[in-house]
């Protein structure tokens, strides 16, 4: 089948082949989203990736779905620990999402599913998770469609002089607010043409590129597609931009609150359609031009938003950027084209969409993606009404607020029963462990600010 502009870069089996033989692959990156949505796995030969890998699948340490950001093995998880020895899975490839990786010159890179050897699925695989929700959507002879627009910060400091400087002191790639300003990101442009140019060659749909309100802060976005699609492009596109930044001598973050400036957001941009390509999301007699189908998914992201923040918002810094009048969310509320509230509906026909504005740019696609669709099917599955949209400032609303704290969200998902239904109890005790971890962590780090605070006043 003829591929089109945006698809130019991914390969069939017989395609790579043909490069492996003519010399112009000689690396595959076989890789998936850990726990926190980074991209983990390994560097084959293109030769044992033919011969082997292929037919066979890759075997990894289950540890990697069991560790803290850091690497660090630590206890609680039920999947892999010390006494049970620390063993393999299987990274079995997806041959969907294999492509090139243009920025890194004789490489390509395929997406991988987890597997015990039995042949069933990892079920704490965060693509398993989306995998399991998309599977109950087709049930009722529905498919989801997303898109995510994820930001982050430039820096002129390579990823090494920061780390030397634990992230303190760093030259931002603006001096000044460039939301939308040409100038200050014409000086970040030979690294965001590369991104962009690169992602393209690894066929992704890059729509461009625009400034942000903080120092140095810009997001790309790329044209919406299967949910599982763009969980995959984001996670590549998030490891990919990195390591263009560091050619290029620079750094970028995506965590959700660098500074006390804006925060780099992720807002999901879900709807769903019919088998068919109906719209079943809009209905132009109906109020707003939402379906009553819509209406239901809309109501049960209210219902379930607080007790599902920690898949949309799954770190202690996720919770620094819900400041009021910040642009981030605060208020559990939905409003037409309002971005003062959490859930955002904008378009119309097929383009007709939940704008879901709760994830920062450290969210975890693949998590954030399943709690949407757990959420509106839970909505649907029990005929939920939806209240009026909220119309003015949703910050000075009386309506209920997000979580505002990692131990608070940690709280609301163990007790639901959305959630255990929708991801079962493995799932759901495994992320709360990782939850609990984190927050240990941190109620035991002793931080710059008491530091300045304490040091001599105190």
């Amino acid at each position: 089948m003829a591929r089109d502009r945006h698809t130019s870069g991914l390969l069939s089996l017989d395609e790579l082949a043909a490069l492996v033989d003519a010399g112009e692959v000689d690396t595959v990156v076989v890789g998936f989203a850990d726990m926190q949505g980074r991209l983990v796995g390994k560097r084959v030969s293109s030769r044992l990736f033919m011969e082997e890998v292929e037919p066979h699948g890759a075997e990894c340490c289950n540890y990697l779905l069991a560790v803290d950001v850091e690497m660090n093995t630590v206890a609680g998880y039920a999947m892999s620990g010390w006494e049970r020895g620390y063993g393999d899975m299987v990274m079995r490839p997806d041959l969907s999402t294999l492509r090139l990786t243009p920025w890194l010159p004789g490489g390509a890179l395929v997406m991988a599913d987890l597997e015990w050897f039995d042949g069933s699925p990892v079920a704490a695989a965060p693509r398993s998770i989306l995998q399991r929700q998309v599977d109950r959507l087709a049930e009722r002879s529905l498919v989801p469609y997303a898109g995510t627009e994820l930001e982050f910060m430039v820096f002129d400091d390579t990823f090494r002089d920061a780390f030397a400087r634990r992230y303190s002191g760093l030259r931002p790639g603006s001096d000044y607010n460039i939301d939308y300003a040409m100038l200050g990101s014409t000086r970040m442009e030979p690294l965001l043409r590369d991104i962009r140019r690169g992602m393209e060659g690894a066929g992704m749909y890059c729509e461009g590129s625009k400034g942000e309100c903080n120092l140095g802060q810009q997001e790309i976005a790329f044209r919406y597609d299967h949910g599982l699609v763009t969980c995959d492009n984001h996670t590549i596109y998030k490891n990919g931009a990195k390591e263009i930044a560091d050619l290029h001598g620079k750094s970028l973050t995506f965590m959700a609150k660098y500074d006390e400036r804006e925060g780099n957001s992720c807002h999901v941009h879900l709807s769903v359609r019919g088998e068919d390509g109906s719209a079943v999301m809009a209905d132009e007699s109906r109020p707003h031009g939402m379906s009553q189908l819509f209406e239901h998914w809309v109501a049960g992201q209210l219902a379930c938003m607080r007790e599902l923040t920690l898949f949309l918002a799954p770190n202690i810094n996720s919770y620094k950027r819900f400041v009021e009048g910040s642009f981030a969310p605060t208020a559990v509320a939905w409003g037409m084209d309002n971005r003062t509230c959490a859930l955002r509906v904008v378009g119309h026909g097929l383009g007709m969409r939940l704008e879901n504005r709760v994830p920062g740019g450290d969210v975890n696609p693949y998590l954030a993606v399943a709690a949407i669709i757990a959420a509106g099917l839970h909505g649907i599955e029990n005929e939920l009404p939806l209240e009026p949209a909220l119309e003015g400032n949703a910050y000075t609303s009386d309506v209920d607020r997000l979580p505002t704290t990692l131990r608070e969200a940690a709280d609301l998902f163990e007790g639901s029963a959305v959630a255990r239904a929708a991801f079962g109890d493995e799932v759901v005790e495994h992320y709360l462990n990782n939850a609990r971890v984190e927050q240990r962590a941190y109620d035991a780090a002793v931080t710059d600010w008491e530091r300045v605070r304490c040091f001599e006043r105190m």
